[in-house]
């Protein structure tokens, strides 16, 4: 199998522990804050630089503005010149190419879809939920309190949304960007997880 699969997901849909437990059942690598580690250790930022940038995106002008480029601009301008978060986007992304071109693996967020769409053996995954199924989640999870749940869930994904299309020039939530979409609430974690796995070996029977 030297397929890769990309998960972008909503926050406190279970994208990431979805994406864990597939690639554990397929057997193949399974890649999130492992991004973000080899890519610092790559260019010597901190980690925590890295951890930073997608919650800047809260608003999609004010971060185009403090990014120094308009959200059309190519990323094909090279390196020279560009904002330090710009040199962080493009080192997950050499990140990113390396380990799809290592073999198989799940990656979660980050653009990957994106950055990886001129790939053949790729499969793109968005997973969603209902907001109530996302914020009780994002209290027993990520144990955030009652009172600021909602608000945090609200803007995580607006963030998100506003750093694919800063980077992307497109819209995160666009479903025709992806192969598959599902919605975590309705069959639960571990039924998404075997929808997807599924889903993969049929493609590769094929």
């Amino acid at each position: 199998m030297k397929t890769v699969i990309t998960i972008s997901r909503q926050y406190g849909s279970g994208g990431r522990e979805i994406g864990k437990k597939l690639a554990d059942q397929l057997g193949i690598p399974f890649y999130d804050n492992e991004i973000i580690s080899r890519a610092a250790k790559d260019t010597g930022f901190s980690e925590a630089a890295f951890e930073s940038v997608e919650d800047k995106a809260t608003n999609s002008l004010l971060y185009s503005i403090a990014m120094g480029m308009n959200v059309f601009t190519s990323q094909d301008t090279g390196f020279a010149g560009l904002s330090l978060d710009d040199r962080i986007f493009l080192a997950q992304s050499n990140v990113i190419r390396k380990v799809a071109e290592e073999g198989a693996c799940v990656i979660v967020g980050r653009c990957a879809d994106y950055i990886l769409k001129d790939l053949d053996d790729i499969i793109n995954v968005f997973i969603s939920a209902d907001l109530d199924f996302r914020i009780q989640r994002s209290i027993e999870i990520d144990q955030l309190s009652p009172e600021h749940a909602a608000e945090t869930v609200s803007k995580k994904d607006k963030s998100r949304g506003n750093y694919y299309r800063y980077h992307a020039g497109e819209r995160w939530d666009n479903l025709f960007n992806y192969d598959l979409v599902l919605r975590s609430d309705r069959i639960g974690i571990d039924k998404t997880v075997e929808c997807i796995k599924n889903y993969v070996q049929s493609i590769l029977k094929h």
